[in-house]
């Protein structure tokens, strides 16, 4: 492909037009500067290639002394499309940048409040730092500007300048500055004050956790400063609420009063249009009324959260997720917080899959018996739509339903038997997964649906839907009288079966045989010579060994460990531990209430970026590794039953791995600069055997353990299981020596 050369003197076009004697030419190509700048930055955004990049827009970076002697005029469009201009190009001239402190300083004192604040807010922006040392003066007579314009622009231009050096911040009592701006009388310059100072506090926090207020920059709320935190509450614009919101989330109240107070300010901002206002007064109420001790109130309060959440669920589809993520952290806390408001969650037909999916899970959460009924209608219409994904979520939502309200298991093992009924191939499985919970919940409760769904074997075609017909047929055995039969069909294919599937056939027809030991002792033979010699899996031949030995040695004690009684299941009423729960809900209208998880595992901390919060756990995560290899290789074989006491003398856990050898790929390996973390680890663990750890490698264990199984079924008749194959290779020629 050609890449079109830039046209010739366009850049010289645009200097002279900047240059003229008239002013409309001057501000055109001002414009037309900014234009370029906005066609090459949305290239980039789009991640466009260099040629696309170069043929559509045009480096205007060598305009900047051209478009700098713009700066002086009092044209207010002009000025600010200069400043526009200064923000974005002062990176790529940062020793041309202090050309314009003149100016900016001159504009600082300009009788317009508009240019002033234009012109300490285009000075913060600039992040230069030849420039920050001729901020502090116009920043000091803008924090004490008769305009409120003015003073709330320049609040935020000291958290930006914190950002950069905030040594400077402290050295010019800009903090003591903003904390008497609280009680100023304008409920904007508040609110600015409030969302600098929080930022600030953020920063320093990150930087040195500790809760200290020794350091300056630490935003300590009084009681003193809530008072006027709540007087400028309801003056101020949507995001100024959100700020003073956040802060008022952060304090600490000295008794029940006081959040009683709080509770009954905050409530009113329940009914503001923005939705953001709205999660963050939630976030207020939910942190608050853990200290309300009238039941009466509480009550009064969590009535009154109910009307803003089901009006959030009429925003578009990408703030109704946010909601209902919210929502359903929301009643892990207080499941009775929508009681009476289960069908305003009834999907629509035009609603996005992750919007349905969530509407279902809060669905279940508030399924009792006043409303079952209109659930599982609603549920067993979803389960006829085309959306696949959407119906097993529905069909698993039916068992849940069962699960949580035993009350309701008979009517939803109906409406799942209805959906078997119809032969559809995902619907079927999907409901022969759900029914394999309920029976896990209500044992020898609902067995007359088991023909229904053995006769549906052929339609199951999913790892999971047959593992959960394994284990319903092992599970009930000696009440389905071809039970040996169905379980033969999985035996005859059991090398092409899945993983999963090979280990729930082993064990249902273990539990075959140990119900009817008559009938099933040839497919139990069958199964366990099959996973011996035949399969691949290390687990599934593991077990198998497991299974033989006990069934040999004590038959007694095969009952007591293959049909053991298991408690019944149940779906937890949190998805998340109580602590993390708590901490979430103090994390309302954020990423964190979205994601579910904390913002340090998703965010880094202050200027520090999200790689590096796992940096200074590399050194650690590498020692456990050495340390996982030398366990591994001291570790005694799994199946040997045998007393035998582990070697005396030989290091384990973390002592293990000071006897590595000091190689170079060990310091390599341990520091985190291996190129080849792979062969360091084998160079490492290569000559263990000349240490003395080759005794204790599994490789020895093994071969008197096999020997010692030489006739495991000697006790009913059976035929001997085969030995295990010896392992006879080299540690050289072994990866890791670990075999």
């Amino acid at each position: 492909m050609c890449i079109r050369a830039p046209r010739k003197g366009e850049n010289y076009e645009l200097s002279v037009d900047l240059n003229s004697e008239y002013r409309d030419k001057r501000k055109d190509a001002i414009k037309r500067v900014i234009a370029s700048y906005d066609r090459r930055q949305r290239c980039c955004d789009f991640s466009l290639d260099l040629p696309t990049v170069l043929n559509t827009s045009l480096d205007v970076s060598g305009l900047f002394p051209d478009v700098l002697k713009n700066m002086q005029t009092d044209d207010l469009e002009q000025k600010k499309l200069v400043y526009l201009y200064l923000m974005n190009y002062a990176k790529t001239q940062p020793e041309l940048v202090i050309l314009a402190v003149n100016t900016f300083v001159k504009d600082s004192e300009d009788p317009n409040p508009l240019v002033r604040a234009l012109a300490i807010r285009t000075m913060g922006c600039l992040r230069a730092e030849k420039i920050i040392d001729y901020l502090c003066d116009p920043l000091q007579r803008a924090l004490r500007d008769d305009n409120p314009y003015v003073r709330k622009t320049a609040a935020l231009c000291v958290a930006k300048l914190y950002d950069l050096k905030p040594e400077l911040v402290i050295e010019n009592g800009f903090l003591d500055q903003l904390r008497d701006m609280i009680s100023d009388s304008n409920p904007m310059v508040v609110a600015n004050t409030v969302a600098a100072l929080t930022d600030i506090h953020i920063s320093a926090t990150s930087n040195q956790p500790s809760d200290s207020t020794s350091d300056p920059a630490i935003f300590v709320i009084t009681s003193a400063i809530l008072n006027k935190l709540l007087i400028a509450l309801n003056e101020c614009s949507e995001w100024g609420r959100v700020a003073v919101l956040n802060a008022l989330a952060r304090y600490d109240a000295q008794d029940d009063k006081e959040s009683e107070h709080i509770c009954e300010r905050v409530v009113p901002q329940f009914q503001h249009v923005n939705g953001s206002v709205v999660l963050a007064a939630m976030k207020v109420i939910m942190i608050h009324i853990r200290n309300v001790r009238r039941d009466d109130l509480v009550k009064q309060l969590i009535r009154k959260m109910a009307p803003p959440l089901v009006t959030l669920l009429s925003s578009p589809p990408e703030v109704q997720w946010v909601a209902l993520r919210n929502i359903n952290l929301l009643l892990q806390k207080r499941s009775d917080l929508l009681s009476n408001e289960m069908r305003v969650f009834f999907c629509k037909y035009n609603d996005p899959l992750y919007v349905k999916i969530e509407k279902l899970d809060i669905m279940v959460r508030l399924a009792s018996d006043s409303n079952v009924d209109a659930l599982l209608s609603e549920l067993k219409e979803y389960s006829s739509e085309v959306d696949v994904d959407f119906v097993r979520k529905s069909i698993k939502a039916i068992g849940q339903t069962a699960i949580s309200i035993e009350s309701a298991a008979e009517r939803c093992v109906n409406v799942l038997l209805e959906l078997i009924n119809t032969r559809v191939s995902y619907v079927v499985q999907e409901a022969v997964v759900v029914m394999k919970d309920i029976f896990r919940k209500y044992p020898s409760t609902y067995e007359g649906v088991i023909p229904t769904l053995c006769a549906n074997l052929e339609e199951l075609d999913e790892p999971e839907a047959k593992t959960s017909l394994i284990w319903i047929i092992g599970e009930y055995a000696d009440k389905i009288d071809n039970a040996d039969e169905l379980l033969g069909i999985f035996v005859d294919s059991f090398i092409e079966e899945s993983y999963q599937v090979q280990l729930q056939t082993l064990t249902a027809v273990v539990k075959l045989f140990l119900k009817k030991p008559d009938s099933s002792q040839g497919v139990v033979q069958r199964v366990l010579n099959t996973a011996t010699k035949d399969c691949d899996s290390p687990d599934v031949r593991d077990r198998a060994y497991i299974y033989w030995r006990l069934l040999s040695t004590d038959p007694g004690a095969a009952k007591a460990v293959v049909l053991a009684h298991r408690p019944p299941i149940s779906i937890p009423r949190t998805t998340v531990s109580p602590a993390l729960l708590e901490e979430l809900l103090g994390e309302i209208s954020s990423l964190a209430s979205v994601y579910h998880k904390p913002a340090q595992t998703f965010v880094g901390h202050g200027r520090v970026g999200a790689d590096s919060v796992h940096k200074g756990s590399e050194i650690s995560d590498a020692q456990k590794a050495l340390q996982t290899v030398v366990a591994g290789q001291q570790a005694e074989n799994l199946l040997d039953f045998g007393d035998d006491s582990a070697q005396d003398g030989q290091p384990s856990g973390l002592a293990a791995t000071q006897i590595l050898p000091s190689t170079p790929a060990a310091a390599n390996f341990l520091s985190g600069t291996s190129a080849n973390p792979l062969d360091d680890l084998v160079s490492i663990f290569g000559g263990m055997e000349t240490m003395g750890m080759g005794a204790g490698s599994p490789s020895a264990a093994l071969s008197p353990t096999m020997t010692s199984m030489s006739s495991p079924f000697e006790g009913f008749g059976g035929p001997a299981p085969p030995s295990q194959p010896a392992q006879n290779a080299q540690p050289q020629e072994d990866l890791l020596g670990l075999f």
